[in-house]
């Protein structure tokens, strides 16, 4: 065998190398945060750009999907407020419509006949009704929970009744003119039901009227009802313009009394587009925490959908917003016996809670927050 020189090595290594140089390369191959997005970007029509991705790495669904939530306007689903309103929803690829009911049963007639995909609600009666018979609709977030301490829902009771003595203590509520949001069966009564527990009353033992929250501040100012149960910002405008006084605070410390619902269509044949919408509800939880919950941009989003003024909502008691966005089953079940014991149920034993709750669309949104 001839012997290589050192040489011809050199030139046998040069040529090598300009091989390899003009050889064509392969493409890298993509990094798992970017495959959706790259994916995204080749479907897109040729004279259009990929959307961008968003924080979480995630490109905005396309094309667009539509969203249509009905919504009882209080503070306790101020989240999607925010997450309207500051753009987390588009930023997820979504146009999310929100159209505004006096109370839950209202917006589960919606639900029901397929007029929305998710419903901001008390978890009311028709609601429980609906589970046992096979209605297909799950609770997939949590809406605010009460808080432990100095809850912005209120038992309140009218001022001069206070005043001249009539109401001493809860019991003295027998036989008077209380209003609750939904009326019988409602996320309302369910309130007033552990309300009234404190004076050994329940339910039966006042008249209930049905009113909507942003019509109380109005009917204690005109004496048409004798106490009301309500959340913020109209349990504040009427403590503060003297027509009502706080009679009983903190009803259901730490529980969780509305909730996001979405059909079944919705979970089960739009999963993906239920996975974003969580994933904005995320972002916008996360976004009020803290000091940040009164933010010149949250305040602007509270403003948008709910009757009240920037004074009243920074004045008021806070309304928690779980970052862990947490669904306390244990209280869903409280509502439901409550529920059975003042027989608004058409069944008489508890209903299996994986009927009633569906908590992977919580788990993917939190898996997928931006870090």
């Amino acid at each position: 065998m001839k012997k290589i020189t050192l040489k011809t090595l050199l030139i046998l290594v040069l040529v090598s190398l300009l091989a390899t140089a003009c050889a064509p390369q392969a493409a890298p191959t993509a990094a798992p945060a970017a495959t959706e997005a790259a994916s995204a970007a080749t479907e897109a029509p040729a004279a259009t750009a990929a959307p961008a991705a968003t924080a979480a790495g995630l490109a905005p669904l396309s094309p667009v999907e539509k969203v249509t939530v009905a919504y009882v306007p209080i503070m306790k689903f101020a989240a999607l407020y925010v997450a309207k309103q500051r753009g987390f929803f588009e930023k997820q690829g979504l146009d999310v419509t929100l159209e505004s009911v006096k109370s839950g049963t209202d917006a589960i007639a919606f639900l029901s006949d397929g007029k929305v995909d998710v419903a901001a609600v008390s978890i009311v009666a028709s609601l429980w009704n609906g589970w046992a018979q096979g209605m297909d609709m799950r609770v997939i977030l949590p809406g605010a929970l009460e808080p432990f301490e100095n809850s912005p829902t209120i038992f309140i009771v009218r001022k001069d009744l206070i005043d001249d003595g009539t109401i001493k203590t809860m019991a003295d509520l027998k036989g008077k003119n209380v209003a609750v949001a939904g009326g019988p069966g409602s996320g309302g009564e369910y309130l007033l039901a552990k309300a009234l527990e404190r004076g050994n009353l329940t339910v039966f033992d006042v008249t209930m009227q049905n009113l909507a929250n942003a019509d109380m501040p109005a009917a204690f100012q005109n004496k048409a009802i004798d106490a009301g149960l309500l959340g913020s910002p109209y349990a504040d405008q009427i403590i503060n313009a003297g027509y009502g006084v706080a009679f009983a605070k903190d009803i259901t410390p730490g529980l969780m009394t509305v909730a996001f619902v979405a059909s079944g269509n919705f979970i089960n044949k739009r999963t993906e587009v239920a996975q974003r919408f969580a994933l904005a509800m995320a972002e916008a939880t996360q976004a009020m925490q803290g000091d940040a919950y009164l933010s010149d941009e949250n305040m602007a989003a509270y403003m948008a959908f709910i009757a009240s003024t920037p004074d009243a909502i920074k004045k008021g008691a806070p309304v928690v917003y779980d970052p862990k966005m947490v669904i306390p089953v244990s209280g869903l079940e409280d509502e439901e016996l409550t529920n059975l014991h003042n027989g608004r149920l058409s069944y008489t034993d508890p209903l299996d809670m994986t009927k009633v709750v569906d908590t992977s669309f919580v788990e993917w949104a939190l898996a997928h927050l931006p870090k």
